[in-house]
């Protein structure tokens, strides 16, 4: 006995069925891969912004390799300066070489190779500087001199507003003293001030 006309599935009914099935897994598929390419890159960015680079300050040695080691030329690592730290110095071995010719704003005698540290008049003996950081190649120059003979107010940081932010930093990678480390993104400076200096000093 032949089953009723129009529920027996022909042929051609059932091809058609098999063609529409594999349009929908087809269809799930394109999706599927077009919501990983759009959704893939931002979920990755996503979780690479959690945690950023950083150079904590009191690890630097000033090697200078933040100005040659960084993808970015010049370097996204800038000197920075605490004010609430700085001494006001008229001699300030941040802004002048070891015996230099003159206390003077001369080229010949200021440290910084690019002239990034500024340097006004405010009262005797006092003087304030100032990074200018659109000049500044990260070379740590200047924090080192500081350091030496100074109170430690200037220092290096990752400037978050030019890091790209490398999965792999390269600077991170070449710093010899291991002063790169990831932080929170919410709080991505690894500052200076005068507790801090307290507290890592020995009683």
């Amino acid at each position: 006995m032949s089953a009723p006309s129009g529920r027996q599935p022909t042929r051609r009914g059932a091809l058609g069925m098999i063609v529409r099935i594999a349009g929908a897994v087809g269809l799930g598929a394109a999706v599927a891969s077009i919501g990983r390419w759009a959704g893939g890159p931002a979920a990755a960015s996503t979780t690479a912004q959690r945690e950023v680079w950083q150079l904590d300050p009191h690890k630097c040695i000033q090697c200078g390799r933040c100005a040659t080691a960084c993808v970015l030329t010049p370097s996204a690592v800038k000197c920075v300066h605490a004010y609430a730290m700085c001494g006001y110095c008229e001699l300030c071995t941040g802004y002048f070489p070891p015996d230099p010719y003159d206390l003077t704003t001369a080229a010949e005698n200021q440290l910084c190779p690019t002239g990034a540290i500024q340097r006004s008049y405010i009262e005797d003996p006092y003087y304030e500087y100032i990074i200018d950081e659109k000049l500044c190649i990260g070379c740590g120059k200047c924090v080192k001199g500081c350091a030496a003979f100074g109170n430690g107010s200037l220092f290096m940081q990752v400037r978050h507003d030019l890091c790209l932010n490398c999965n792999q930093c390269a600077i991170a990678a070449a710093c010899p003293a291991g002063a790169y480390r990831r932080v929170s993104a919410a709080h991505p400076y690894l500052l200076k001030d005068r507790s801090e200096n307290a507290k890592e000093s020995p009683q």
